[in-house]
Formats: structure tokens, C-alpha cells, sequence
């Protein structure tokens, strides 16, 4: 899996840390807030990931995502508001509840002692990476963003996100890096095409808001674990 690999490319929300979830759960709020009615998380990640793939040559596919909300829900705030209200409710989670998925902190410090060089390639906004890499604690007391990672490109380093591949083939670009030079880590179907559209090995890691695709997942990505404790005795003999 990782023979003869020197770039490891890592989604962030599902791959390295536990957010998906949390994501569903601020969309959540936001729409009690805006209608008294509580939505199931399933609808709204559906929702939110069909939306954005939809929007994702758009150069603001989050403020599109709103638009949809808006509209569906019947929110009296313009799609500005929204995105602002949204981006209010998700601080206390993005500081204080998001962590790293078991053992990819682990993960992190065993590969950069094999002397890989990392990169985190997200379509994550720039605003909550910030949040990720000064404020939160579970992160930075564990394994800090800065300490382990050589690059890191966000939603505004790129003109469309994935599926497209621009993220991976900039990352590539920025190191100088051949195709069979490196792999990627990301949980999501969307994600893997990502990868694949750009000519990447992948390593599929579950994610349970994948579940939906997981059969398709598996069958795209080069590799799949359950768990980053696979990972670790496969590192450990390298």
C-alpha cells in the first residue's frame, strides 16, 4: 500500500477527523432555529451532499447549499444570513467537540517518523481549518496541524471542488510529485473520484455517513480499512 511512497494526501472531515456527524448536527440547529422543526440527520446529509456535488463547479457552493435550505425550508434570511448564522452555531463545535478519528493521530506521527511528507487536500472552508489548526484543543493537544503537515489546501485554494481533481493535481504541483509517488486517504465516494479522476492510488477509510456508498467505495478505491488500527502494523514494517 504505501511501498515506494514518499506523498500522503488526506481528506480531512470523515478521513482524519470525526465531523460529518457534527456537520449534520449544525444543520440541524440551523433549521430548528430558522423553523421550530427538527429534521433527521440522514435527510440533511443526503441533502448536503447531493447540493454540493450539484454546486461544485459554482465558486461558492456553500452559499448555493443555503440558497437550498432557503428554499426548501422556507428560511426568511437571505442565503448571506444563512451562511453566516450557519457559520455561528458550528463554532462551539469546531472548537470543542470535533476530534481526530481513533488512532489518526497515531497515524500522523508514525508516517512522518517513516519521513513521508503530508498534506491535507479538503474542500473544507479556510475559516474552519483556522479554527482546526489555533483553536481547537482536541487537535492541537494531540497532533497539531502545523507540526506534521507540509501543505495544507482549502476550499479557497481551489476553482471547483471534488469530484474534480484541481486539489490533488495543485498538491502534486506544489511538491513536484510523480503520480506513483503518492496516495491519497479520503472516506467519501465523492472523495475517491476526486482522486481517481486525478490518476491517485486511494485508501478508502470507513466512515459511517458513507454508508450509503460503501459498496461502491469499496469497489473504486485501491485499497479499504475499517479502522486506522489496520494502518498502524502496515506502517509499522515499512
Amino acid at each position: 500500500m504505501l511501498t515506494d511512497k514518499k506523498f500522503i494526501f488526506f481528506d480531512m472531515d470523515g478521513t482524519l477527523i470525526d465531523s460529518v456527524g457534527v456537520w449534520n448536527q449544525i444543520d440541524q440547529k440551523l433549521i430548528e432555529n430558522q423553523t421550530n422543526k427538527i429534521v433527521d440527520e440522514i435527510i440533511i446529509q443526503n441533502d448536503r451532499d447531493t447540493q454540493l456535488q450539484k454546486f461544485s463547479s459554482e465558486v461558492n457552493p456553500y452559499l448555493c447549499y443555503c440558497q437550498y435550505l432557503k428554499e426548501k425550508y422556507k428560511f426568511q434570511l437571505s442565503p448571506e444570513e444563512i451562511i453566516k448564522l450557519r457559520y455561528e452555531i458550528a463554532q462551539d463545535f469546531l472548537q470543542n467537540i470535533i476530534d481526530y478519528k481513533p488512532q489518526a493521530d497515531l497515524i500522523i506521527k508514525k508516517l512522518k517518523e517513516k519521513n513521508f511528507t503530508l498534506a491535507i487536500t479538503t474542500t473544507t472552508k479556510r475559516t474552519n481549518m483556522e479554527i482546526y489548526r489555533t483553536l481547537n484543543k482536541n487537535i492541537i493537544s494531540k497532533a497539531p496541524l502545523d507540526e506534521y503537515f507540509d501543505l495544507i489546501y482549502t476550499r479557497e485554494d481551489v476553482a471547483k471542488i471534488k469530484p474534480n481533481p484541481e486539489v490533488y493535481l495543485k498538491a502534486m504541483q506544489a511538491f513536484n510529485a510523480k503520480l506513483e509517488q503518492c496516495i491519497v486517504f479520503e472516506d467519501s465516494l465523492v472523495g475517491i473520484k476526486a482522486a481517481k479522476n486525478a490518476g491517485l492510488k486511494t485508501v478508502a477509510i470507513y466512515d459511517k455517513y458513507s454508508n450509503n456508498d460503501i459498496e461502491e467505495i469499496k469497489q473504486q478505491a485501491d485499497f479499504f480499512i475499517n479502522n486506522y488500527a489496520e494502518l498502524l502494523s502496515i506502517i509499522e514494517n515499512l
